[in-house]
């Protein structure tokens, strides 16, 4: 990894990212009041890269790989797991019904396994690479055929419950995960790949992340009655976190001060709080 005298560090592209993610929650979660402007959740199209690419930095930097796969797992299942009882129980929604998908750490937990996958490749280590980057790939496609050889387990309550809470907390399916995309799992994968080559990985992710979600969504947007191209600045604006990549031009190659504790427990209590004040907010204004 190329690494600049000036710049910006690890630390300080968290940072970023974090002001960017409240200020994208913030709308997220009192969208519904109209007081906050929509430039709130623009700005914040540039955060979930940015926690991407600092990411890969720390999974291919880590003393602990084991440590730091399982702290992120651990998020994002508890996460996950409170999700699961406010989608199938429908508990503790707001009382429009909202309830917040909020689950990036299930797509890093994923991530990692691919690119632990990426790196047994580079070793050689052909059987335990592809089986790692086929396990999250694959995973999906076991439960449809296993449901599919199985069809009573759906007609059974409590069979059928476990099989939704195993896919949706601790072992999650890529191709359901409430936030995020498959265009962010792709990218995440390029973006480790191809680390070392600072200007070609960062140009390749901007491209390929450009391409799927600008002109992929352009593509079937203009079918639909009604739409103008300005749409893609006013309503379909996921393509905004392409500027990410300006940032992440500037990182320097150093770690910074670290804070780590903090970049992963802010994420889940700022989501609650801000969620649990939304509710109070929605309940006083009703």
């Amino acid at each position: 990894m190329t690494k600049l005298k000036n710049g910006l560090d690890g630390t300080q592209l968290k940072t970023i990212a974090l002001a960017l993610m409240v200020l994208d929650h913030i709308h997220y979660f009192f969208e519904f009041t109209g007081c906050i402007p929509t430039v709130f959740s623009m700005l914040g199209r540039l955060s979930a890269p940015l926690f991407l690419f600092c990411t890969v930095e720390g999974f291919a930097h880590t003393h602990d790989r084991r440590r730091y796969f399982i702290r992120i797992w651990g998020i994002g299942t508890a996460m996950a797991a409170l999700e699961f009882f406010m989608i199938y129980a429908k508990a503790f929604r707001r009382g429009d019904g909202f309830y917040p998908l909020n689950a990036i750490f299930q797509d890093l937990m994923l991530l990692c396994i691919v690119w632990q996958g990426i790196d047994w490749l580079r070793e050689k280590k052909f059987a335990k690479g592809i089986a790692a980057i086929a396990a999250v790939l694959c995973w999906p496609f076991v439960i449809v055929a296993f449901l599919s050889a199985f069809p009573q387990i759906q007609q059974m309550p409590w069979a059928s419950t476990v099989v939704a809470f195993v896919i949706t907390s601790p072992l999650p399916l890529w191709t359901s995960i409430t936030d995020g995309s498959w265009s962010f799992l792709l990218g995440g994968a390029l973006l480790y790949a191809l680390r070392g080559r600072r200007k070609v990985q960062l140009t390749v992710w901007a491209l390929v992340i450009f391409l799927c979600d600008f002109v992929l969504t352009f593509g079937m947007a203009c079918r639909q009655e009604g739409f103008v191209w300005t749409q893609m600045f006013t309503n379909n604006y996921e393509w905004f976190g392409v500027a990410a990549v300006l940032l992440m031009l500037l990182y320097n190659g150093q770690r910074g001060s670290g804070h780590k504790q903090l970049f992963y427990w802010f994420y889940p209590a700022h989501v609650y709080l801000l969620y649990g004040a939304s509710c109070l907010v929605y309940n006083a204004l009703r």
